[in-house]
């Protein structure tokens, strides 16, 4: 088990990070988001589409999935509204973690259990207006891989 913590000053720097990741994502990779509304969740999203080279990624929270194609298909999922493990059901969630995709899934926390033991969890918290702190916590040998390969920034 791996776990770094990073401060991101700036909008620019979360973005930064969430490029770099997006580069080496593969199928079946699994990242986890937390944090609070407004705690930078879905700009993180978006820069990890931009740096996959997918389509642009917006925000799920009433599609609850969006998938972004590119060289890696993308799923983003966004769990905000789900309830308990019986909407996840509803929601086909086993289903898409079985897609040969990399799935981005915000509001991770909603989803206690279900979630894959190889991630990479990254928690995003306001450490200012600008700036956020991010505690990234790898549970698996691939989600180490992921970590080491960004937590350089």
């Amino acid at each position: 088990m791996i776990v770094r913590e990073l401060l991101l000053r700036t909008p620019a720097a979360t973005r930064a990070l969430g490029k770099k990741l997006g580069a080496i994502l593969q199928p079946g990779d699994f990242v986890a988001l937390t944090g609070e509304l407004g705690a930078g969740k879905t700009l993180f999203v978006k820069a990890v589409a931009e740096g996959a080279g997918a389509e642009a990624a917006s925000s799920p929270s009433f599609a609850l999935v969006n998938r972004y194609r590119g060289p890696v298909l993308l799923q983003h999922l966004d769990l905000y509204r789900v309830s308990g493990p019986g909407e996840l059901f509803s929601l086909g969630f086993d289903d898409l973690l079985a897609e040969p995709a990399a799935t981005l899934c915000e509001w991770a926390d909603r989803a206690p259990g279900a979630l894959p033991a190889d991630r990479l969890e990254i928690a995003f918290e306001h450490a200012g207006a600008r700036s956020r702190k991010v505690r990234l916590h790898a549970t698996g040998s691939r989600a180490e891989k992921l970590l080491a390969a960004i937590a350089s920034l």
